[in-house]
């Protein structure tokens, strides 16, 4: 009887947690994502010359979470849509020197030509269940290096755009909200 009851209400939050709308899922292709990956790369660069204080290697990665691991530990940082920041469950010692930081996602740019696929199952529901949107890049076979030429290396699976407030997170705001790459091309 016990079982009968945890099982009918894993099935309730589990109907409820599928019943809700999926978030933004935005596939670019073509000559929509040379523009799309051409502003974004405009941008890197001209926030790059304002800030060259920092080697590039550092500076991008205080804007980007690079590669699936990355992004899923940014992911697994940020607290999902009905979690309880542990600072309001457990009182604190003022030790907090060991946590690592929680810095939000914008979005999660993600190469689709990923092989083997199980690389990045899991992303599109720990995205979701964060509030983060994804954003597919589609180019037979090479989305992966277009994708690492945003952030200098010769492949990326995905890049989590980190939520500074920046120049790039200006372009990706306009492309969720506009869904589309044309407004942002002027």
């Amino acid at each position: 009887m016990l079982n009968k009851k945890k099982s009918g209400a894993a099935a309730a939050l589990s109907n409820s947690v599928h019943n809700r709308p999926p978030q933004a899922q935005l596939c670019f292709e073509g000559e929509t994502l040379a523009r799309f990956l051409k502003s974004i790369r405009r941008e890197i660069e001209s926030a790059r010359v304002v800030d060259a204080a920092l080697p590039l290697k550092f500076w991008i990665k205080q804007q980007f979470a690079v590669g699936v691991n990355e992004v899923t530990r940014a992911l697994e940082r940020m607290l999902g849509r009905t979690e309880i920041s542990s600072d309001e469950l457990l009182p604190t010692n003022g030790d907090d020197s060991r946590k690592a930081p929680c810095v939000k996602l914008q979005a999660i740019l993600l190469a689709s030509d990923c092989n083997p696929r199980w690389l990045t199952k899991h992303l599109p529901a720990l995205a979701d269940a964060r509030n983060v949107p994804l954003i597919y890049l589609k180019d037979r076979k090479e989305g992966s290096l277009r994708l690492g030429e945003l952030v200098q290396l010769k492949t990326a699976i995905a890049i989590g755009i980190k939520d500074k407030g920046n120049a790039v997170n200006q372009v990706i705001k306009e492309v969720l909200v506009a869904e589309k790459i044309d407004s942002i091309e002027n």
